[in-house]
């Protein structure tokens, strides 16, 4: 794949009219975005949304074929914009951007897309079709909203449980006292007419966190403070990471859960 902005719409889009929703992806071009890509196609509503994809590494061979299939079924008047700069953005690769996990990407992908909300989606992860309209629902005279997240194992990819303890919202689980709660980026969405400022902040993380892995917790400060209003509904999936350093204490919590997510399909 070449540097530049790759476009898939309909002939004379993207204009000027604005998206409902526009959709920023960090991506390392997993074979996993198919998946992610597709459960937003899957959304319910009449939607006309504009997925806007950022590439931090250089794509391998083979990227511009696994694009073709994960686009595949695009619905019409919807626009996917994939932005590979060329270069990486992030510290982490000799970049400039702070956030460990995608440089500037977040940032700049929610500052270039062209819709009044924002949502946000990891390649590794999917959503249930009723996660945008669940969250346009609950964001209307709001600065942002929140929905709930299933674990998902990472071998059968079945979904664990619901998660009632870490990313549970404003004032609860296991960040009350660390953060005042949480949102996953997963299931958060921004009305940037409301808070622009929160746009600049995914290039943030937390001051002295040595693995610059926290602008969304800088994020989620801002929006705690401000009007937000949670959906009630579990509609992201977020596919568990075994070296992460809280899966010991999931483990616990999940229980018999787990065991029973890996057997389903591997059994």
């Amino acid at each position: 794949m070449k540097p530049g902005l790759h476009i898939f719409a309909d002939p004379g889009e993207p204009d000027q009219r604005p998206f409902d929703v526009a959709v920023v992806m960090p991506s390392l071009l997993r074979p996993s975005i198919i998946r992610a890509i597709q459960s937003v196609f899957a959304q319910e509503g009449e939607l006309r949304v504009q997925i806007m994809i950022g590439l931090d590494r250089a794509p391998g061979d083979g990227a511009d074929d696994l694009l073709q299939h994960a686009v595949e079924g695009r619905p019409a008047g919807w626009a996917v914009e994939v932005l590979w700069p060329g270069y990486s953005t992030s510290e982490r690769h000799g970049g400039f951007g702070r956030a460990r996990d995608g440089g500037v990407l977040r940032s700049v992908l929610s500052q270039l897309s062209n819709a009044p909300r924002i949502a946000y989606l990891d390649d590794d992860n999917w959503w249930a079709p009723n996660h945008l309209s669940s969250l346009l629902g609950g964001i209307k005279g709001e600065d942002g909203a929140g929905a709930g997240r299933w674990f998902g194992h990472p071998l059968t990819l079945e979904p664990v449980c619901e998660d009632q303890w870490e990313a549970v919202g404003i004032g609860g689980g296991i960040f009350r006292e660390s953060y005042g709660g949480f949102v996953d980026p997963n299931c958060l969405m921004i009305d940037r007419t409301r808070v622009p400022e929160a746009l600049d902040l995914w290039n943030q993380p937390l001051a002295g966190d040595g693995t610059q892995m926290t602008a969304d917790r800088n994020v989620f400060r801002l929006l705690k403070d401000r009007p937000g209003k949670p959906t009630g509904e579990y509609t992201a999936y977020y596919v568990l990471t075994e070296t992460d350093g809280l899966h010991s204490a999931r483990l616990r919590l999940m229980g018999e859960a787990w065991d029973r997510a890996a057997r389903i399909t591997a059994g």
